[in-house]
Order: C-alpha cells, then structure tokens, then sequence
C-alpha cells in the first residue's frame, strides 16, 4: 500500500492561509471585546483603564503610541491607523490651508477618526507649539511672550494667559502644547532669551502657574508641557543647542528648580532639551531624565524628544538603531521623529524584540503616555469641541492680552517726567519699523517658526493703539522712518528694536544694538528737539547705553504680541507702568552673560522699573507670592531673589516709627549716565529688635532731583529728601535684617553721594 504525500508548496500555502485566518479572526475578536472592555469604561480608575488597554495591545501597537511624526510628512492620511501613530504635531508653520480655525478643528478630526478606525481605537494626541497663544493659528490671540510675563511678575495673569490659550487651542482641536519653556536665560545672546520669564529660578518657578491655566481649563483642558529639560538656558556663549558647563550643584540650583514646580503642578510631558550637560547629550542623559526627573522629583507623566533630538546623539545625520535604544533607555517616552516615521518604528520594533530594549521599558513608556491620554478625557470625547472654536482671537481672551502688555512694560528711564503723555490736544509724531507692524511686535514663532514682519495675522499695532487711546483733538502724524518732523510736535514716540527671529537663527554672536535704520530714524527725532519717548520692542536687553542720553524716556515692551494697546495705555497714563526687569540690562554686549550677583555693573539691574512720580498705579499690582522686597544681587553662585511687586507708592505708616537702637547702615549704589542715574539703597538694622516701619532721610550737596522710585515712597523738598517703606516692607528684622528700594533721578553738575543718612531720626553709617 502506498501513500500519497501532499506536495511541499501546498502544505506551505495551507499555512499561510491559516495564520492570516488567524490574525484577522484575533484582530476581530480584540476588537470585539474592546467594544465593551474595561478601559473603554470612565467610570474606573485611570489605573485600571491603562492596565486593561495594556493587556490587549500588540507591540505594534506599543511602538505605534511610541511615535510623533509632523502632518506634512504622512505620505498618507491612512498611516495614522496602519502605523497606529500616537501622536502628530504641528511644527511651526506646519498648518493646514486655509489657516483658518475651522481648517484647523477639520483637520484633527480626520486625523483621529484614523486613530480611532484601529482595533482598539487608541485616540492619537496633537502637538503644537503654543508658546505665546495659539500662535500658529492666523486670528489667534497672540499674547507677549514669557519674558514679558516674566517682567509682569504676576502668577494669576500667567495662569489666566494659560487658560485663555488652552481654550483656543482646544477650540481648533489640539490638546497639547509645547508649552511653558521653562528655561532660565542665563546669556542674552541667546536666540531664545525670549522664551525665558527670567534669569532668575525662582522668578521662573513662580510663572509655572502658566502650567494649571493649561491644565485645568475644564473642558477645555490641554497637555502642557515643561521644556527643555535641563539646563538649555545655562550654554557656553548662549549658543542654542550647545553646551552647559556647570556643577551639578548650580544646575540644579538655577535650572532645575522650575522643572520640579511643574512637575508638584502635575505638567504631564516634559520635552528634553537638545542641549548637553558637560559634553553628555540631554537625549541620552539617563541620569537626569530617569533618576533624578521620574526618581527623585516623582514626575509621572511622559517624557517627548525635541524635533528630531534623537538623530544628534551620535553626531551623524540621521537616527540609528543605537540611539533610539540609547534615548528609550535613557528614558524618553516619546519619540518626535517628523519625516521618518516608518523607519522608526521598524526599528524601535526591532530593538525590542531583540532584547536591547526590555519590554518593561516599552510597557512603562506606553503606561505614562495612555495615562495622561486617559486623564484628558480622550477617549470619551476624542473630537474637537467646536463650542470653543469662536473663542480663538476673542474679544475676551484680546482683552486678557491687553491686561499682560500693559503689566509686561518696563518703564527704564523717564527724564523730567515725560511720561505719561497727555491725550488732549497739540501734535504727537510716531516712528520707527515697529510702530505699524504686527509681525515685528509679535516676533518669532508667529505664523511661522521664525515669524516675519508685516501684517501677517489680526490685532492691533501700537500705533493704532495710539490712535485709538488719544482725544479726539490730538494729531498723531506716523512717518516710519522720522521723516517730516519738525519742533511743532509736543512729543515724538520712537518704536524700534529686534525683527522676528527663533532658536539658531536668533542667536547674537557680535553686536546687539540697534540697527543702522534704528538708528538713523532716532537721529532724525531727536535733532528736532523734541521730546523723545523709545518704546523698545526686542526678545532681550539691547546694546543701547550709547545712546540712552539722547532719549528723555526709555519704556521696554518686548515682544508684546497682537494687543498693541496695551502699550498705548501705559504711555498715555490709562495705566501706570508696574513691571521690572526679569534680566539684569548690560552696559554692552561684552558683559555678556550679565546677571544679578556676578560683580558687573549693569546699566539696569535686575529688578529695576520706574512708575510714574506721583501716581498710584491702576488697578494695584498683584504682589507674587513670597514677595522679597531687594532687587540687588545675592553672592553668586546663588541666584538672586526676585523682587518686590511692582511699586506701588504706599503711606507713611499710621504707627511712629520705630528707632534702631543698635545702629544702622545704609548702602547707596549709583548707576550713573551722564544727566541721569539710579540710585539702590540698602538698609541694614543692627540692633537686637526689629525696625517697625521705616523712614530714611539724606540730604543732597548738588542739584539731584528724584524722578521715580520702588519698593518705597520717595518724596523731596529742596535738598531735602526722604523715603518711606512701602506696605511689603514695613519690618527690618533684627542682628542684620534689610531693607531695599531704588528711585531714578535726574541731576546737573556733580552727583555726589550723600554724607549722611538718619533712619526714624537715628543716624546711620554708610557701607
């Protein structure tokens, strides 16, 4: 009896049939019990939805969640669901056409609807950048950008700009923000200086409240995220993407502190910096982004590369094997991988499989992403929420930015108290490259990455501003570059400063003055005679002490986005400048890096800002939270403390005033450029009890006359002169207790220092 033997190639077929029957059988069977799983269910526990999602979920599906890529490099729509993509983004100026806020919503929905097309329907998350509003949205509001905040000092205002962003942006469907940059700006030179509150970490920290308006905006809630960890503020020259040469003990110190804020905030990404540490690359760095991030300072949420960060670990072009393995180990979470998604999944897939990264890694990975995209309520309501698209450049959220251009304006220099203007009658003359143009005022990451000049989205430049705040008797006659001035005008308002630029190409390795059209724009204004206000619109301190004698008042408004009134209301006295300088301002660019402590003298310390002599600001500044009242420096390496809320003139205490009874000293500290100066003072108690309310009087041997003043009330007559504490400031402690204040003042002749001061009638040394 013989047997007849099936032939190889039919067996071999047979097979294949039998395993795709069996994957498409076990693909719908997983898809059948999604239907009604347990991690489909709101009512359970984060925790428990996560573990069951993880349950089902095949590698593919783990590397997929893994993966970002940018919407202009999908060769397809479709490779959302086949690659099973966790998240897209936006890079800037990556926008559909129209760019419009319903072109927007439009979008994220046909992309999600692909997310959710997949066995177990994960919805994907959308990331943009908006890191001064939705920035990249044309019609958005646009708000200042943070070293403006920064200067405003003002936490409620930062948390209220959060929540007004998170709802423009979830209006146009996007749920995560590359947002708050919480850099500490270190070296003006910089092309980010801009992005940073301040060179100060404890400034820093106190503006993560940007942080809970993103995250706890209700329906409206967005993923923030704190960038760029660690150090990218702190490199060698200021050079983006450079080194950070520093112990860990001042890393820590000055650049790690925010980071642990936001993270006790509950920020749910961190993005890691390109930058390196001491030569280690951030991308690969497991010490900090393991250890010290998600051990030691508890961080829960997921960890997301920078733009292509991964391709820079082994110096060549292009990502390898080996630095996906080295950045997953190292801890990264997420991997923004924009135009090769495909190869990247091939390969993360591969590196798992083969060992080199343990699956315990991928699974902890995907834990902490599906966590936060489970707490942001995407999988019940994975759709835009169009009830939120009419927010987008609202009225509402307009006036918001208004409020934060109007407390980000720091008021430098005010000779003869030009400031404020009045709005009655008369000719006032506008110039400049910035007084008409929306891009310059907004600057980078603005429409597109590196932002432009012109009318480039909606808002209100700062000469319309001026238009719109004056009676209707006054001319307002604007020629851009100071043409056509003559001595008729009652005063000239100079607009000028930074064109738009972002990281790389912002970067100032030479000069950091004014430009030669600048320049010459201000040379015309002045050689009319009249009155000259600068209003100075940059992304940092300019070079601009050559120059600082020409201009009788001297008002730095940053880069103070779409809401150019902001700046009219302060100038015409509708508000009182309340704003400080979150960056100490160089006396030239050679200072730099320039900061609080380091024994340069700058032309404006950190802390400094003038209001107006004579005038309570309106509304009253909101005080930060632990205001400490002395802008002056603390020994390095220490950075100093931020300084008082922003002035405003208080009373004489009700209660006399009581008298040191073991002595006093007093610190006087001139910076001083040629008609003009500012004046620090320090008071230092000496006796064994505290000084209850305080009153300090010198008298002055030349012809100094004060023009502005905070953290006191300083009043003159004749010679005479006297300064009283300020409500924050009320009490000097005890054996070495302190109390600052500074005013600006004018002078001719000699501006010698006084001989004596008595504080409560008690005589004091100098120091």
């Amino acid at each position: 009896m013989t047997s007849r033997l099936r032939p190889v190639w039919v067996t071999a077929l047979v097979a294949l049939l039998a395993a795709a029957l069996s994957v498409v059988f076990t693909a719908d069977r997983r898809a059948a019990r999604a239907a009604d799983a347990p991690y489909k269910d709101p009512a359970l526990p984060v925790a428990t939805r996560v573990d069951d999602l993880l349950s089902r979920m095949s590698l593919d599906d783990k590397v997929g969640q893994m993966t970002q890529a940018d919407r202009s490099a999908l060769t397809t729509i479709s490779d959302v669901a086949t690659y099973r993509l966790g998240s897209i983004l936006s890079g800037g100026g990556s926008a559909p056409s129209p760019n419009t806020a319903s072109s927007w919503a439009d979008m994220y929905d046909n992309f999600q609807r692909q997310a959710l097309s997949t066995p177990l329907g994960i919805p994907m998350i959308y990331g943009v950048d908006a890191v001064h509003g939705h920035n990249n949205v044309v019609g958005a509001t646009i708000f200042p950008h943070n070293i403006g905040l920064g200067a405003a000092r003002d936490p409620d205002l930062a948390e209220r700009v959060g929540r007004a962003t998170a709802e423009e942006v979830a209006g146009t469907g996007i749920d995560w923000t590359f947002a708050p940059c919480l850099c500490v700006a270190r070296n003006d030179r910089w092309g980010r200086t801009y992005e940073s509150f301040g060179e100060d970490p404890q400034l820093v920290t106190q503006m993560t409240t940007i942080v809970d308006g993103f995250q706890k905006a209700g329906n409206a809630s967005i993923l923030a995220t704190a960038k760029h960890y660690v150090g990218d503020g702190g490199t060698t020259g200021g050079k983006d993407q450079g080194n950070t040469e520093l112990s860990e003990a001042d890393l820590r110190a000055i650049h790690l502190a925010p980071f642990k804020a936001a993270v006790q905030r509950g920020v749910g990404s961190v993005m890691v910096s390109y930058s390196s540490w001491n030569g280690v690359k951030m991308h690969g760095n497991k010490y900090l982004l393991t250890d010290v991030l998600k051990g030691e300072l508890g961080f829960t949420g997921f960890v997301v590369t920078d733009w292509a960060g991964i391709d820079q670990l082994d110096g060549q072009t292009g990502f390898t094997a080996n630095e996906i393995t080295t950045a997953i180990n190292a801890g990264v979470d997420m991997v923004m991988v924009p135009t090769d998604y495909k190869r990247f999944v091939s390969l993360l897939k591969q590196e798992a499989q083969a060992g080199r990264i343990a699956m315990s890694r991928i699974d902890d990975a995907n834990r902490r992403i599906l966590t936060e995209k489970f707490k942001l309520g995407l999988f019940e309501k994975p759709l835009t929420d169009r009830s939120y698209t009419s927010t987008v450049g609202s009225a509402a959220h307009r006036a918001v930015a208004r409020e934060a251009v109007r407390k980000s304006l720091v008021l430098l220099k005010n000779a003869g108290n030009v400031l404020p203007l009045g709005k009655s009658g008369g000719k006032i003359f506008v110039a400049g490259k910035s007084a008409d143009d929306i891009g310059n005022q907004s600057g980078g990451w603005t429409i597109s990455w590196q932002g432009s000049s012109g009318n480039i989205t909606t808002g209100t430049t700062i000469l319309q501003g001026i238009r719109d705040v004056v009676g209707s008797g006054t001319q307002v006659t604007y020629n851009r570059d100071g043409s056509g001035i003559d001595s008729s005008y009652r005063a000239a308002i100079a607009v000028v400063g930074e064109t738009p630029y972002a990281e790389g190409q912002g970067d100032r390795t030479g000069s950091m003055g004014l430009d030669s059209t600048d320049l010459a724009t201000l040379q015309r204004l002045k050689a009319s005679g009249v009155p000259l206000v600068v209003v100075l619109v940059s992304g940092r301190p300019l070079d601009i002490a050559g120059q600082l004698d020409q201009w009788n008042a001297l008002v730095a408004a940053w880069l103070p986005g779409t809401e150019g009134r902001g700046v009219a209301d302060v100038l015409f006295g509708d508000y009182a400048p309340t704003a400080k300088l979150p960056m100490t301002w160089m006396r030239s660019a050679d200072q730099q890096p320039i900061n609080a402590g380091d024994g340069k003298q700058a032309l404006f310390e950190y802390g400094f800002g003038l209001t107006y002599a004579g005038s309570s600001p309106s509304p009253s500044p909101s005080p930060s939270p632990s205001p400490s009242p002395s802008p002056s420096p603390s020994p390095s390496p220490s950075p100093s403390p931020s300084p008082s809320p922003s002035p405003s003139p208080s009373p004489s205490p009700s209660a006399s005033p009581s008298a040191p009874s073991g002595g006093c000293v007093v610190t006087y500290k001139v910076n001083d450029w040629g008609s003009g100066f500012t004046a620090d003072v320090t008071i230092t108690n000496r006796s064994s009890s505290p000084v209850n309310g305080w009153r300090l009087q010198w008298t002055y041997a030349g012809n100094q006359k004060v023009t502005g003043y905070w953290n006191s009330t300083v009043t003159q007559s004749g010679q005479q002169v006297t300064a009283s504490n300020a409500t924050w400031n009320g009490t000097i402690g005890a054996g070495g207790g302190t109390a600052s204040f500074g005013f600006q003042g004018s002078y001719s002749g000699a501006n010698a220092t006084p001989a004596a001061f008595t504080l409560n009638g008690t005589a004091c040394a100098t120091g």
